[in-house]
């Protein structure tokens, strides 16, 4: 099999009781599919287990061991039964060290939030050997090790921290992207976005605000691994913001 033929895959942890016990319904297996699939990736097996260390090192183990990719989300918060780099560390023969970088990020992020005190902190720990994925939505980030990701449970984090990652993984082939922009409040245009994405399944859009000049507006970056599909995902994004009245500016603004 050449390197072009090969086939990329991920597996997929998903840690903790509440998704086990349906008081939370899981909407990460789909964002994380999705996204991989835009990336030439495939997402070839998703386990979902509960906060228990041995029960979590299993799947682990298992898992990256017939992937390419590992992933997993849940369980790196703040509060005792967040196990996950502790059970991760385990399946990996290595020590849980706190992290500088992290322990400067939520130092700053939690400066006008009453400090970092002792649970807070736990979000600093990481495998030893690991690397941060950035975060911006709270202060808390993502953990990389090898090919190895750990994300957060929430859904929205976790596309923040996929967002992160996405161009930086080897896989199926290679990105291309497109970017259009404009003074349009993201908030209005949410379901374009939705509708958009889903009708065409081999794009990501992904949506960036900013306030500029006294007004809100939002770079919309396009990505693809197809020239067809992508050129058609933005025809289709800007028939759509044009129907409803927004100007936009090709290239992003």
């Amino acid at each position: 099999m050449s390197k072009s033929d090969k086939i990329w895959t991920a597996g997929l942890v998903i840690i903790g009781d509440e998704i086990l016990s349906g008081r939370t319904h899981d909407k990460n297996i789909a964002q994380i599919a999705s996204w991989l699939q835009v990336q030439g990736i495939r997402l070839a097996e998703v386990r979902v287990v509960p906060d228990v260390q041995g029960r979590i090192v299993e799947a682990v183990n298992a898992l990256r061991a017939a992937n390419d990719y590992l992933f997993t989300t849940g369980g790196i918060g703040p509060t005792h039964d967040d196990i996950t780099v502790d059970a991760v560390a385990k399946a990996l023969g290595v020590p849980v060290v706190i992290h500088p970088e992290a322990r400067a990020l939520l130092e700053r992020y939690y400066a006008d939030k009453g400090g970092v005190n002792e649970g807070r902190l736990r979000m600093a720990r990481v495998p030893e050997g690991a690397e941060l994925i950035p975060n911006r939505m709270s202060g808390a980030p993502g953990i990389k090790r090898g090919n190895i990701f750990l994300m957060a449970g929430v859904p929205h984090i976790t596309a923040g921290m996929l967002d992160a990652l996405t161009g930086e993984l080897e896989g199926g082939a290679p990105l291309i992207s497109e970017t259009i922009g404009g003074f349009i409040p993201e908030s209005e245009v949410a379901d374009l976005l939705r509708e958009v994405e889903s009708a065409h399944e081999n794009c990501q859009i992904g949506s960036y605000p900013f306030f500029r000049e006294g007004k809100v507006g939002s770079n919309f970056v396009i990505r693809s691994t197809d020239a067809d599909d992508l050129k058609s995902c933005v025809d289709s994004l800007t028939d759509g913001l044009a129907t409803n009245g927004f100007d936009f500016t090709p290239g992003g603004i």
